[in-house]
Parts: C-alpha cells; sequence; structure tokens
C-alpha cells in the first residue's frame, strides 16, 4: 500500500513499472491484509481510524459541516427569498442535530478515557460545555423549525437567525478549543519522534 500511495504523490517518478507496477502493488496489499483477517483488512484499509483511542474526532466534522451550511444558506434563502432553499437549509439543521448528538455522546465518552493533565482539565471542560450549548440550542432551533412547518416568517425568522448565528459562533469556538487540545497540549496523540532527513530529502528532491 505503501508503494501505491508513494506513487499517487510523486507521480511515478521514482517506480520505473508506472501504473502496471502501481496496481500490482495495490493488489498485493490487497492479498495481505485479506490474509490478517477482517480486522488486519480494516487497520490496513483505514489506518486513521483503526489508531483512533475515540471517535469523537472523526464524528465532529458532521455537525461542524452541517450548521454551518444550514446557517449560510438560510441566511441567503431568507434574503433572496428562496423558500427551497430554506427548506434545504432546514434539512441541513436536522442532519446537524443528529450528528451533535453522536458527536457530544463520543465526546464525553473521551473525557473519560483519554489522558490529560490539570493545564488541560480546565479547556476541556469549557469545550464540554460549549458542546452541550451546541447540542442544546441545535435541538431549540430544529424543534422551532419542525413546529412551524418548516419555514419560519417575519420577526420570528430574524430572531431564529440571529440565534442561528450564535450557534455558528458557539460551534467555532467549540473547534478552536478541540483543536488548541490536539494541536498545542498533543491530547490524545501518540508522539512520533521527527527525524532530520533533510540530507535525503535534498537528494531526493535534486533528483526530481
Amino acid at each position: 500500500m505503501n508503494n501505491f500511495l508513494s506513487f499517487q504523490i510523486h507521480g511515478g517518478a521514482d517506480h520505473g513499472g508506472g501504473i502496471a507496477e502501481s496496481v500490482a502493488s495495490l493488489l498485493a496489499f490487497f492479498e495481505g491484509a485479506s490474509a490478517q483477517g477482517p480486522g488486519g483488512l480494516f487497520s490496513a484499509i483505514m489506518p486513521g481510524i483503526a489508531g483512533m483511542d475515540n471517535i469523537h474526532p472523526l464524528l465532529v466534522h458532521f455537525p461542524i459541516a452541517f450548521l454551518l451550511t444550514f446557517f449560510a444558506l438560510d441566511l441567503v434563502g431568507t434574503w433572496a427569498k428562496k423558500p427551497q432553499w430554506r427548506s434545504v437549509a432546514g434539512w441541513l439543521l436536522y442532519l446537524g442535530t443528529i450528528a451533535a448528538v453522536f458527536t457530544v455522546t463520543a465526546g464525553f465518552i473521551a473525557a473519560n478515557t483519554v489522558a490529560h493533565g490539570d493545564n488541560v482539565h480546565d479547556i476541556m471542560e469549557r469545550h464540554e460545555h460549549i458542546g452541550i450549548s451546541v447540542l442544546t440550542l441545535a435541538a431549540v432551533l430544529s424543534l422551532w423549525r419542525l413546529k412551524s412547518g418548516n419555514l419560519i416568517l417575519g420577526g420570528a425568522n430574524t430572531l431564529f437567525l440571529i440565534l442561528a448565528g450564535l450557534l455558528c459562533i458557539l460551534l467555532s469556538l467549540g473547534a478552536d478549543l478541540g483543536g488548541l487540545m490536539v494541536y498545542k497540549y498533543g491530547v490524545a496523540v501518540d508522539a512520533v519522534v521527527i527525524q532530520d532527513n533533510s540530507h535525503e530529502h535534498a537528494n531526493h528532491e535534486h533528483a526530481h
């Protein structure tokens, strides 16, 4: 598999066989992974997910994508008077709320299983509180939207959009704290020693 990925990255410059060699490497990879059983095959195909201590980092992308897109589409649909756009936005809100349920649940499980120091504990608690706030607000907006027949008008819609904007702000703040825990404090990250291969890299660039 590494040979296959290497071909994709370097455009085949390091492989004399070109596409034929790449396909052969890929087939050999699947044959070897299949021999290890379902668990080995999954770990080989999806090494990132298999290496996770929990799935919270995987799930968190879905509510962010759904809810931010919902707000943008609903705002533009209101301004442009496009009820069809707002209808689609409503479904994105519902999907984002459902995704938030799973994400927050996985986040609580992760908080109880991932090792972290006192310097991260306060950040993690703020992250949790914001996550609960996002889920609560998304659920309220979803119920409001459903009760109104998927379309809110007039002053009520102005208040709805203000709350939706607040939802997106909270979502961004929560994502920022999550990134802070991972990229600054290395929470749930297995550190890898980085070797200085600058000389080899220079030779490699020169060869290209």
